[in-house]
Order: structure tokens, then sequence, then C-alpha cells
């Protein structure tokens, strides 16, 4: 968990090299289904295209049928879920054991997301200060142009933030009451991940969580 920006995607993937976990990651459920044309992609499509958040059930329906393809597995869930609402049905499904909290400050993730350019067609992410493309303003394999999105842009950042501080940090504090939270503070993913990775070798003695 944690804001726009704030580098769950980057804490993944590391995650995913160290512990023998299937990713669900919305993200990349949305752009999938937008890419593919599918009806729920259709209907994500219009939310994201004007930077609004897609709706819980939308967001619940592409999870459990993700899931469902996974049972008996150990399952990392990236950025997912993000409100109380979401937090509540998934739990009828599939029931958070750990919650990880990136708490990466305002000012950081501004500058990031700000920084921050996509190839449309595929959905890869470019960070000028962090993984440039090969060519500027292009994708690294077709070529094509890059595009930043309306919301990744400075003046709707702020906005952006807002609106998960107001959604999903209920979420948070329920999980912290619950014990089931653990909170990682910095701004910088190689610096956060050592920490992550300590929490979770001394979850696998306790859990059916396996490190690889």
């Amino acid at each position: 968990m944690g804001r726009p920006g704030g580098g769950k995607g980057t804490i993944s993937k590391k995650m995913l090299k160290d512990f023998n976990y299937v990713h669900v990651s919305t993200g990349d459920l949305l752009r999938a289904n937008v890419r593919d044309g599918t009806d729920l992609g259709k209907e994500a499509k219009s939310y994201m295209d004007t930077g609004s958040l897609v709706p819980d059930d939308l967001i619940i329906r592409l999870v459990v049928d993700e899931v469902s393809q996974h049972a008996d597995k150990s399952l990392l869930l990236d950025g997912f879920p993000r409100t109380l609402a979401q937090g509540e049905a998934i739990e009828a499904y599939l029931p958070v054991d750990n919650a990880i909290y990136l708490n990466v400050p305002t000012q950081t993730i501004v500058e990031r997301i700000s920084n921050r350019w996509i190839h449309p067609g595929s959905g890869r992410i470019y960070a000028y200060d962090y993984n440039p493309p090969k060519v500027e303003g292009k994708d690294d394999e077709t070529r094509e142009p890059l595009i930043q999105r309306d919301d990744d842009k400075p003046e709707a950042v702020g906005a952006r933030l807002q609106q998960y501080d107001d959604m999903t940090l209920p979420l948070v504090g329920l999980y912290e009451k619950q014990g089931k939270l653990a909170e990682f503070q910095g701004t910088e993913s190689d610096v956060i991940y050592p920490k992550v990775k300590d929490y979770l070798d001394g979850l696998c003695g306790t859990t059916d969580l396996t490190a690889k």
C-alpha cells in the first residue's frame, strides 16, 4: 500500500525476486483489459482517461477473476485494496494476512510523478531521473512517442494525493488496528526494500510464505 508514485511497483518487483509470490497488480489488470478491449476494460477506460479512480465494484470484479486462477498460492496484491469498501469486499474472497505500507513524503511523490512518461500502447512507464528511455521521448521497444498523462502533470498530482489520503488512509488505520500493518518510511526504494525484506524473512517461519 502507498500513495500513487510511492514505489509500490518497484518494491513489488524486488519482492518477487526473493519470494514465491503470484503478483496481482490492479494497474496491470486494468491495462491488459483496456488493451484487449474487454467489457471491463472499456468500462475502466472511461475513468482512467480522466484521471478518476476506477469504481470499487469494477476493480473487485477484476481482482476476484484473477485470484480465482491461483488457488492455494501466496499472492502479492500490488496497490489493492486501497479503500475501506475494497478491503471489506475482498475479505470475503481473500483475507489479507499482512499489509505493507510505503510511507513516502508527499514532495518526493510530486517530483516523481511529474517526471513520469508512458507508452500508451503498452503501459510501459519511464522516468527521466530513474529509468529514462534510450531515446528521449520514444518507447524503447516500438520507438513510438511517449506521452504524459494529464493526471501526471504537476497541477494534478496534488489533487490525486489528497484523494488518496481521503480514501486510503482509513484502510491503513484499519489494518494497523488489526495488527496486520507494517509501515516503512523513506524516499528511495533501494533503501526501503532491505527493511521490507527483513520483515518478510521474519514471517517465513510463521506463515506459508516461502522464501526462494
